[in-house]
């Protein structure tokens, strides 16, 4: 089996869309980020590979995982195309260059991008990608490059409304 772990990034100051790029997390995102991480950490669910859009707010909230995931982040992967708006075919092209050492990829990203791609990864999907919104989508295949759009199931989504912190 191969996961894939698709986070929408943490929430981010809502000004500075002039220079969006380089907008960063408010407290609040930081604080999802830790709730939800801190989530999947009680759920064993670590990453092999970690790969996020460049922007500051994509790296913000990838290293809260990071960190409390033990998940060096000098192996962070940084994937422009994620910042550009990959297609769903883009980012499966990608998957299947894994290593097949890597079990699960979490991939840090920005909507409507995390939407469409967990949209067009599974069969049924009928949930919403608010901000830093955790979703794992199973593939039942041995090797990355039988990962296909409409072939995963979902696993699991963590959305930090409503959750307490740990």
């Amino acid at each position: 089996m191969k996961r894939v772990v698709i986070v929408r990034h943490a929430k981010s100051v809502p000004f500075g869309y002039d220079d969006d790029f380089h907008r960063d997390l408010t407290d609040r995102g930081v604080l999802d980020a830790e709730k939800i991480s801190s989530r999947l950490k009680e759920a064993e669910i670590i990453p092999d590979l970690v790969m996020v859009s460049p922007a500051v707010r994509t790296m913000h909230t990838a290293s809260v995982f990071c960190r409390n995931l033990g998940y060096d982040l000098k192996y962070i992967r940084q994937e422009i195309a994620f910042y550009e708006g990959a297609t769903t075919q883009d980012f499966i092209e990608v998957i299947q260059e894994l290593s097949q050492d890597v079990q699960t990829v979490f991939i840090v990203g920005h909507n409507p991008a995390v939407y469409y791609l967990v949209y067009n990864l599974v069969k049924h999907f009928n949930s919403d990608m608010p901000t830093c919104s955790t979703v794992g989508i199973d593939f039942q295949v041995d090797s990355w490059k039988e990962v296909a759009a409409r072939g995963g199931k979902v696993a699991f989504q963590y959305v930090p409304r409503g959750m307490e912190a740990k």
